[in-house]
């Protein structure tokens, strides 16, 4: 059975220090482009979303337009049977055919007169969404145009960063792998109770450097002898002192 390796306490402290280095520069990369992929990400929805809106109305002006087909159609019908009806009126040989037919007339009349009503709202329909539509469109074009520049900010600060952060991801992978387990998942904890993103912190000014809260001399003493991992009794970060700090070069 392999022999696990024990990592004394200053081997353990210059592990995480190093990692939490790398991390913070991680961290300022990020923090360089800052909201700008979430925005980015926000506006190509809102384009989809409007895109999908745009689809939507052209969807109903096509039934709309289908709809007054029909209705032009019965229009058609109604009219060459109002004509049928009014060669059969000049025959009638009663007054009961007389009534019936002259009843069909109004009925096709009546036909050809909603047909038109409801072309005409119809129409007013169309014109109704013919302005939805141009509004959708604007607002695509309005968008487009701020996406295209924060895609442009996005694209040159990720140029400028990607070779860093490439060799930063490969470096924090490397020193989380000499990490201890444990100590990884504490730091870990840790790093990610705080937004700064700081589970490892220098004395500084005889102070926590991530709370702030002043560090008595004796605490400072075990520091920076560094025979045990202290905790600040504050904030909980990993305190070190600030030589071990300045000593690490990534």
């Amino acid at each position: 059975m392999a022999a696990v390796k024990e990592f004394s306490v200053q081997e353990k402290l210059v592990s995480i220090c190093t990692l939490q280095k790398i991390d913070s520069k991680i961290d300022e990369i990020n923090k360089l482009r800052g909201e700008l992929p979430m925005e980015v990400k926000d506006l190509e929805d809102e384009i989809a979303g409007y895109t999908t809106r745009l689809n939507a109305i052209d969807n109903e002006i096509n039934l709309i337009k289908e709809d007054i087909k029909k209705k032009k159609a019965i229009q058609v019908e109604s009219a060459e049977n109002l004509k049928k009806y009014e060669k059969q009126q000049a025959n009638v040989k009663n007054s009961r055919e007389f009534e019936a037919i002259n009843k069909e007339i109004e009925m096709q009349e009546l036909e050809i007169k909603a047909a038109e009503k409801k072309i005409k709202d119809a129409k007013f329909e169309i014109e109704e969404q013919e302005k939805l539509k141009e509004q959708a469109q604007a607002l695509i074009a309005e968008k487009e145009e701020v996406l295209s520049l924060k895609q442009k900010e996005l694209k040159r600060i990720i140029d400028e960063t990607e070779k860093e952060e490439k060799e930063l991801l490969v470096n924090r992978q490397k020193s989380a792998d000499a990490v201890e387990s444990r100590l990884l998942l504490a730091y870990t904890k840790i790093r990610n109770s705080f937004r700064n993103g700081l589970a490892v912190v220098p004395v500084e000014r005889d102070s926590c450097g991530g709370c702030f809260n002043v560090v008595p001399p004796q605490r400072q003493s075990e520091i920076r002898l560094r025979k045990k991992m202290i905790i600040c009794e504050h904030c909980g970060r990993i305190i070190v002192d600030s030589e071990l700090v300045e000593n690490i070069q990534l």
